[in-house]
């Protein structure tokens, strides 16, 4: 159990399962669309995609070779969640934002307090 849910909650296969979720896409098309992924890391996770069964790859005998990526059946399955998800984050990224900042000037002030105290006892 998980194996598979590292494979559908990392954060590069909800991105590719999410547009892959609009229409087949070309790997070119792909790595444009999801920002700060790797050529590698693109194939990598592609390949998993397959492997899995989340999503196939077609060669269309063209000069240079066409190769387009489709989601499967247990793909589509699996946009369900994946867009929960996604919606979720949408909604409360705001929320998410606030309790960082508060939580990093919490830490900033107590390191302040520890930084004062250390020089004032020596």
């Amino acid at each position: 159990m998980s194996e598979i849910l590292g494979r559908v909650g990392d954060k590069w296969t909800v991105l590719v399962v999410s547009e892959l979720g609009e229409r087949p896409k070309r790997f070119s098309e792909l790595q444009r669309a999801i920002h700060g992924i790797s050529q590698k890391m693109l194939t990598t996770t592609l390949r998993s995609l397959e492997r899995d069964g989340f999503c196939t790859r077609k060669v269309f005998p063209t000069v240079p070779p066409r190769v387009e990526y489709t989601l499967t059946p247990l793909g589509r399955d699996l946009l369900m969640p994946v867009k929960a998800l996604g919606k979720w984050v949408l909604d409360n990224h705001q929320r998410i934002d606030a309790a960082r900042r508060r939580f990093d000037s919490l830490r900033a002030g107590a390191k302040k307090t520890r930084d004062a105290a250390a020089s004032a006892n020596p």
